[in-house]
């Protein structure tokens, strides 16, 4: 029995309806497909405009809207009592609610209706099907966090044991740990891997320290999915490498489901047929392909609770090779809170100030990872995770990268640590300021 499939039958989530209008909407040409999207925008903002008073006094606006003058909405609008969001004829009893991890810093339940989130899942599976995974069947080997309770771990291990996966847990990452997790890849027929990168690549780095391929150590394996934080060309280099089989780059939000998923020819395909995504600047322009701004999506089929122009918090930008049938992510640049301020004025995403010390840091060195964090406008903490100190000709690098690509006379401190904090959910925040 598969947990997931049978859960979401039991629950009423219309999945097989689902996939044949996912299907309907693939089958439209390039021709109908930009004005099936305009249709659908205008559609679900009428929707809102007439069974959401939420939506309705947060838009400002009647049955005839500019769709650039739509409010763009953030995190921020959102946390206020659920009920207080839903449109008109839905309530707790038929609809999916979740609430969001609280990386961005700004938790909020949401919900979907029941539809919206069957198309979700059927995005999901169409997805996986580009690399002959079977979303019901494929057995998974899981790289997530577990609740450290007994009564949510056990919770926890048993909805893995139904829904065909198993879950190494991802705050020991040892390589003692590692040990025990590569006999059960020698002894389990796995499909296929997902979950946290950082965990993963740490993983492959065992693996490359003991010269073994997971490929020939577990050969039923097919591929790599990681997701929730970012994927560097060198990480997934390596763990093209070390594992042997394809590395998928997978971007979602819990609110919004499946946003973009990297095809066969290593293109991150955006979700374009039950999401709108625009990448916006600062005063909420349109930016053209190739230049990188706020990710801003529209749910285009959640009728329970508005999502429109929502602000996800990230930044990013389209291909240039993009077309509104075809739409391709260029790069995800981290979020809009990890932003690195410098006396000099000048401002640069905190995962440059990340990728500058990565390139050097961990070149021959000792050093597992690291994470940045900004303590003051000119001081900069790099904690790392190693079993020696970090050579001083390391340290002098590092701070000439920084100097040479962020700028000069920034003080920087170095501390070394066993094991780095992660959230209760597992995954490790690569930057943070604390301006």
């Amino acid at each position: 029995m598969n947990l997931f499939k049978f859960s979401l039958q039991l629950k009423g989530f219309p999945l097989e309806s689902a996939m044949r209008e996912l299907k309907t909407i693939q089958e439209k040409s390039t021709s109908d497909y930009k004005g099936y999207i305009e249709s659908k925008k205008q559609d679900i903002v009428n929707y809102h405009l007439k069974h959401n008073p939420f939506y309705k006094a947060l838009a400002k606006t009647g049955s005839i809207f500019i769709w650039n003058d739509l409010p763009v909405m953030t995190k921020k609008d959102l946390q206020c009592p659920l009920g207080d969001r839903l449109s008109t004829g839905f309530s707790k009893k038929n609809i999916y609610i979740n609430k969001t991890s609280g990386s961005s810093g700004t938790p909020f339940v949401f919900a979907k209706d029941k539809f919206c989130h069957a198309l979700n899942w059927a995005n999901f599976i169409d997805r996986y099907n580009w690399f002959n995974l079977d979303l019901h069947h494929s057995k998974q080997a899981r790289f997530y966090g577990i609740p450290l309770d007994k009564k949510g771990y056990y919770k926890e291990r048993l909805k893995d044991k139904l829904s065909n996966r198993f879950r190494f847990s991802v705050f020991d990452l040892s390589d003692h740990q590692f040990e025990k997790n590569l006999k059960i890849f020698q002894s389990t027929q796995f499909d296929y891997i997902n979950g946290y990168t950082s965990a993963i690549v740490q993983f492959a780095k065992f693996l490359q320290k003991k010269n073994i391929i997971l490929k020939n150590a577990c050969p039923s394996l097919k591929a790599c999915i990681v997701t929730s934080e970012m994927l560097f060309e060198s990480d997934k280099t390596l763990l093209e490498s070390q594992f042997g089989v394809p590395i998928i780059n997978e971007y979602g939000a819990a609110e919004l489901g499946l946003i973009a998923f990297q095809n066969k020819n290593h293109n991150w395909v955006v979700n374009h047929e039950d999401l709108y995504i625009e990448i916006l600047d600062d005063d909420d322009n349109i930016l053209p392909y190739g230049q990188v701004g706020r990710v801003v999506i529209t749910a285009l089929y959640n009728k329970a609770h508005p999502f429109i122009r929502y602000d996800l918090g990230d930044l990013g930008a389209l291909s240039e090779r993009s077309t509104p049938g075809n739409l391709i992510l260029k790069s995800l640049n981290g979020r809009t809170s990890d932003l690195v301020k410098l006396p000099s004025g000048k401002t640069a995403a905190g995962l440059t100030f990340y990728y500058v010390t990565k390139t050097i840091i961990e070149d021959g060195s000792a050093v597992k990872e690291f994470v940045i964090e900004q303590l003051k406008l000119d001081t900069f903490k790099i904690i790392y995770v190693s079993d020696q100190l970090l050579a001083e000709s390391k340290k002098q690098a590092v701070i000439k990268a920084i100097s040479k690509y962020l700028e000069p006379h920034l003080t920087i401190i170095f501390e070394q640590t066993q094991r780095l904090d992660r959230s209760n959910r597992g995954k490790l925040k690569q930057f943070t300021s604390y301006l």
